[in-house]
C-alpha cells in the first residue's frame, strides 16, 4: 500500500539533510511512498515581533536562494528535483560549499542539465519565494510545525532529528529508516516525544 505524506525542508539544516538523503534513497530504489516536499525557511522561523520579515527581503536568509531554486526545479523540472534536492543538500553539507552563492547554486543546475538562467529567473521574479511563503505559513498555521525536518501524515505533524544520512549504497536500510519514522510518527500516538540524553557517536 502506498504510504502518502510530506516532509520538511530547509538546505542548511544538517538533521533535513541526514534525512533526505534516506528518503530519496528509498525513493531511487522504488519505495511506494507519496511524498510531498514542503519548503520551510528557519531564518523567517526566528524572525522577532516586529522585525522584517524574510518574506520582504529573502537576501536576509542564507538558505533562501537554494530554497527558492529547489521550489522552482520541484515546480517546473520535477524530473530533474530529486537530483537538484540531493545536490544542494550535499552542496552544503558533504562539501562545505556556500549554498548562498549564486554560482554554487548555477553549477549544481547545471550538472542536472537544467538552464540555470531558466530556473533562476523564478528566483529573480520572487515566483518561488511566494510559492515558500505560501507553503512555510500553511505548515506553522495549520500543523504548528516549528523546525526541519517535520513529517507530516493526515493530520499529524512529528519534528524528527536523525543523526546520520546515507550515501545511498543502501536503499533497504534507508527504506526501513523511514518507514520506521513513519510508523513511530502515526501508529503510536501516545509517545510525544523521545530524545536520548547523550549521543554516543
Amino acid at each position: 500500500m502506498t504510504l502518502s505524506f510530506a516532509v520538511t525542508f530547509d538546505y542548511r539544516c544538517p538533521f533535513a539533510c541526514n534525512l533526505h538523503e534516506h528518503l530519496l534513497a528509498g525513493l531511487d530504489a522504488a519505495a511506494d511512498w507519496d511524498v510531498r516536499f514542503v519548503p520551510l525557511c528557519q531564518g523567517q522561523l526566528s524572525i522577532e515581533s516586529g522585525q522584517p520579515s524574510v518574506w520582504d527581503d529573502p537576501t536576509r536568509d542564507t538558505g533562501m536562494l537554494a530554497l527558492q531554486t529547489g521550489i522552482a526545479v520541484r515546480d517546473h523540472h520535477p524530473d530533474a528535483f530529486r537530483t537538484v534536492h540531493r545536490a544542494l543538500f550535499a552542496a552544503r553539507h558533504r562539501h562545505g560549499r556556500r549554498i548562498d552563492d549564486r554560482d554554487v547554486v548555477v553549477s549544481v543546475l547545471q550538472a542536472a542539465g537544467l538552464d540555470a538562467d531558466d530556473v533562476l529567473a523564478r528566483v529573480d521574479d520572487r515566483s518561488a519565494l511566494a510559492t515558500i511563503r505560501t507553503e512555510h505559513t500553511d505548515a506553522v498555521e495549520r500543523y504548528e510545525v516549528f523546525g526541519v525536518p517535520t513529517l507530516i501524515v493526515g493530520d499529524d505533524a512529528v519534528f524528527i532529528r536523525l543523526m546520520e544520512g546515507t550515501d545511498g549504497s543502501d536503499p533497504a536500510r534507508s527504506r526501513t529508516t523511514i518507514e520506521r519514522l513513519l510508523a513511530l510518527s502515526t501508529g503510536w500516538p501516545e509517545l510525544n516525544e523521545l530524545k536520548h540524553t547523550r549521543v554516543s557517536r
